[in-house]
C-alpha cells in the first residue's frame, strides 16, 4: 500500500483516478479547487474503500496554492510529529478546455490555462522528483492527450508540452527508481467537454473511450514503467498516424479538442 496525489480528483478522469487506486488499497490526497467537492469525494471513499484520505483544497493557477501541493509532495515522512505519507505516485490530472479562438479570446482564460496545464505539471514534477529520487522509488504520471499532436490550438499545444516534458524527464530519471509515464488518451466520456460547453456531437462512439477501461491501462503502464501510454488501438494507430504524416497535412485536419 502507498500513497497517491491526484490533482483534477473530483471529475472526469481524475475521479476514476481515485477510486481505482484507492480500491487496490493506495491512501490518496485529492487535490482540486472545490473544497466541498472534494469533502463529499472523501467520506465516500473513506466509506467505500477504507483507505485514508487527505484534501487538499487548492486552484493550481493561483501560485500560493501550488506551492502548497508541492510542499505535500515534498514531505518525506520523516519529520517529527508529522504523520502524513509520503507520496509515491503523483497524477497531474487537472486541466480544462479553454472553449475559445485564441484571436479575440480572453488572455486570462489562456493564462490560467497555462498555469494549470503547464506551469503546475512543471512545480508539481519537480517537487515529486525530488522526494521520490532521495527514497529511491516512486512514479509520476502526467495526462496529455492524442491531442499533443495535432494543431488543435493552445490546448493542444498545453499537452504537446507535458508530453514532451515527460520524455525528457523519464530519460533524467532512469535508473533511479522513480519512473515518468505521459498519458495520451483521445476522446474519453467525462464531463470535460460538457463543463467547457464543447460540442461534441459530431464525434462518432466509435471515437469515444470509458474512463475506466483508460484509468486502468494507464495505471498499468505505470506498473511496467513504460513512458507514454495511449489507451486502445485505435487511438495507438491515430497517434502513429499523426507522428508519420505531413506538419501541413496535420494542420489541413483542424482543431482536435
Amino acid at each position: 500500500m502507498g500513497t497517491a496525489l491526484v490533482t483534477g480528483a473530483t471529475a472526469g478522469l481524475g475521479l476514476e483516478f481515485v477510486w481505482q487506486l484507492a480500491t487496490a488499497r493506495h491512501d490518496v490526497v485529492i487535490v482540486a479547487r472545490d473544497g466541498d467537492r472534494l469533502e463529499q469525494v472523501a467520506t465516500q471513499v473513506r466509506a467505500a474503500a477504507g483507505v485514508r484520505v487527505e484534501v487538499l483544497p487548492a486552484d493550481l493557477s493561483v501560485p500560493e496554492d501550488l506551492d502548497r501541493v508541492a510542499a505535500r509532495l515534498a514531505v518525506i515522512g520523516d519529520e517529527p510529529g508529522d504523520d502524513r505519507r509520503p507520496v509515491g505516485l503523483l497524477v497531474n490530472n487537472a486541466g480544462f478546455a479553454t472553449a475559445q479562438r485564441f484571436v479575440g479570446g480572453d488572455l486570462g482564460v489562456e493564462l490560467s490555462a497555462l498555469d494549470v496545464m503547464v506551469r503546475a505539471v512543471l512545480v508539481l514534477s519537480h517537487a515529486a522528483a525530488g522526494q521520490m529520487t532521495a527514497r529511491g522509488r516512486g512514479a509520476i504520471l502526467n495526462v496529455a492527450s492524442v491531442a499533443a499532436l495535432t494543431a488543435g490550438g493552445t490546448y493542444a499545444a498545453a499537452k504537446a508540452y507535458v508530453r514532451s516534458f515527460t520524455e525528457g524527464l523519464a530519460v533524467e530519471l532512469k535508473g533511479t527508481g522513480v519512473t515518468a509515464t505521459v498519458l495520451c488518451p483521445g476522446f474519453v466520456h467525462t464531463e470535460f467537454h460538457g463543463r467547457a460547453g464543447v460540442d461534441m456531437s459530431s464525434v462518432p462512439e466509435i471515437g469515444w473511450l470509458e474512463a475506466p477501461a483508460v484509468v486502468a491501462e494507464a495505471l498499468a503502464d505505470v506498473r511496467r514503467g513504460l513512458v507514454i501510454s495511449t489507451p486502445s488501438v485505435r487511438y495507438k494507430a491515430a497517434s502513429a498516424l499523426l507522428r508519420l504524416a505531413p506538419r501541413a497535412v496535420v494542420r489541413a485536419v483542424g482543431k482536435y479538442r
